[in-house]
C-alpha cells in the first residue's frame, strides 16, 4: 500500500499537485548539548536540515515507522549519516519512516535512545 500512496503522491507532483508532506523537528538545550534540527517530507523526497548542533553535526538514524518509540525493535535502521551544523541532505524514496538525531555518531536505537552495547564473552 505504501508504495502506491509513493506513486500517487509522486503522480500529483507531476502535475503540479502537492498533498503538504510531513516535518519532523528535534530539540535538545540543555547545559551541555545543543541541537536542533528539522526534515521534511514531500512527494517521496526528505530533506535533512541541521540548524545547530554543539558538536558541529547532526547524527541521523533512521528507522522504519513500525519500530517508532519502540526500544525492542529488531527491524535494522534505513539509513545513518551525519549532516554538518548549517548544512542539508537530502534523500529520495524514504517512505514510513522516523528520524533519531543526535550531536554524536553513537548508534541509536529505535526509541531514539543510545543502543544498549552487546557484551562478549
Amino acid at each position: 500500500m505504501s508504495k502506491f500512496i509513493a506513486l500517487l503522491q509522486f503522480l500529483l507532483a507531476l502535475s503540479g499537485c502537492s498533498m503538504g508532506g510531513t516535518t519532523f523537528t528535534s530539540r535538545i538545550d540543555s547545559d551541555q548539548v545543543r541541537l536542533t534540527s528539522k526534515a521534511h517530507v514531500q512527494d517521496g523526497v526528505a530533506r535533512f536540515n541541521c540548524v545547530d548542533s554543539s558538536s558541529g553535526s547532526c547524527h541521523y538514524t533512521l528507522y522504519p515507522d513500525a519500530c517508532a518509540g519502540k526500544a525492542d525493535c529488531k527491524l535494522a535502521p534505513l539509513q545513518r549519516f551525519s549532516v554538518a551544523r548549517g548544512e542539508s541532505h537530502q534523500v529520495a524514496g524514504l517512505v514510513d519512516f522516523r528520524p533519531c538525531v543526535a550531536t554524536t555518531g553513537a548508534a541509536m536505537g529505535a526509541d531514539c535512545q543510545p543502543a544498549a552495547v552487546t557484551k562478549t564473552r
